[in-house]
């Protein structure tokens, strides 16, 4: 099964991070958001992922790139020029697509499809964790015979919440869920 993950997004809500990085690879320790993306979806099988590019797409392929003798020890033959990691690496086959920096999530997905297939697939944004098991969620999938299956999260408020009826304060309560 294959991962689509949308990573063509501005981030304008995270401008002090997203002028030099794209969202996907704001750090969370010492990875980006994505690589747990990525491993969230590893856990669960999935290791072929189409990237779908767009804001400063080309720093995620470089964070690829170079991850192995970033985040390896390696053996450097200078006379050769060969490289070889002490380690293992990810096994992942990523798939970069780059879809444009304004275009939207229906015309990034259009232009995965050739890569996709007929296949049922997962698709994510490039800038959310969430924990959801994706056995469940894949099987539910299937049982309800479904053409597309949409997670969603309760959102709770950070303000708390005031009603006001003609002018005049008539309730206020603590931070709640949002309902939507």
């Amino acid at each position: 099964m294959k991962a689509v993950i949308l990573c063509g997004g501005k981030g304008t809500r995270m401008s002090e991070v997203t002028q030099a990085l794209p969202k996907p690879l704001a750090m969370i320790g010492d990875r980006p958001i994505l690589w747990h993306i990525m491993k969230i979806y590893q856990y669960y099988g999935v290791d072929e992922f189409i990237l779908l590019l767009g804001y400063k797409g080309e720093k995620i392929k470089e964070y690829f790139l170079n991850y192995d003798w970033q985040h390896h020890s390696m053996q450097l033959d200078m006379a050769t020029g060969e490289m070889k990691l002490l380690g293992k690496s990810e096994n992942w086959k990523i798939t970069f697509l780059d879809t444009g920096e304004n275009t939207m999530t229906g015309g990034r997905l259009k232009q995965a499809q050739d890569y996709i297939g007929d296949e049922t697939f997962m698709m994510t944004y490039g800038d959310g964790l969430a924990n959801i098991n994706m056995f469940h969620l894949l099987k539910r999938h299937q049982d309800l015979g479904a053409a597309a299956t949409v997670t969603g999260i309760e959102k709770k408020s950070q303000y708390g919440t005031l009603k006001v009826y003609n002018g005049m304060a008539q309730s206020f309560s603590e931070r709640q869920t949002v309902s939507g």
